[in-house]
């Protein structure tokens, strides 16, 4: 299997898509961040003294799926032509599930620009309820789908099992 990323002796490199066709490139993922009682509460009465918790990790969520090819050394820069982040509360287990849905017109696709979002607002919630607990476990964060492009569609069992992709 020939690594992309690496030219033959080895040196990092940024993969040339120009010869790509241009194609409708979508991808979708999602993650977790458990929190204790005493957060969850405070987040869905809106009490947390940050501020409204859910609103700024959607807006740092879109935030870093915009910013990717300055955080991951080999990602293109991608004109996005749409991110969407939902914050969910998820009470069975007082976890906050974000899910973030980016979409471009180009030659690369967009499965790391929807991994990032998904990070960074989650980075963003452990971010605004450290002071109440340091003890907030995220993940798992994971692809549920991608399309576009010469691999073409990808959707996680999981996702079809409980019918949770787009």
């Amino acid at each position: 299997m020939e690594l992309t990323h690496f030219d033959k002796d080895g040196n990092a490199r940024m993969v040339d898509v120009g010869h790509k066709a241009i194609t409708d490139r979508m991808a979708v993922a999602e993650g977790f961040i458990t929190v204790n009682e005493t957060i969850y509460k405070r987040i869905e009465e809106g009490t947390m003294k940050k501020g409204d918790v859910l609103s700024v990790a959607q807006l740092a969520a879109i935030m870093g799926a915009k910013q990717t090819s300055q955080l991951i050394p080999l990602c293109h820069p991608l004109a996005l032509t749409k991110v969407d982040v939902h914050c969910q509360l998820v009470p069975d287990t007082w976890q906050i599930k974000i899910t973030a849905m980016v979409k471009t017109r180009g030659q690369t696709g967009v499965e790391m620009e929807a991994l990032t979002a998904v990070h960074v607002g989650l980075l963003t919630i452990y971010d605004m309820c450290k002071a109440v607990d340091k003890g907030m476990v995220i993940g798992p964060i994971y692809l549920v789908e991608k399309d576009g492009g010469k691999s073409g569609h990808f959707i996680r069992r999981e996702a079809v099992d409980r019918n949770i992709h787009r």
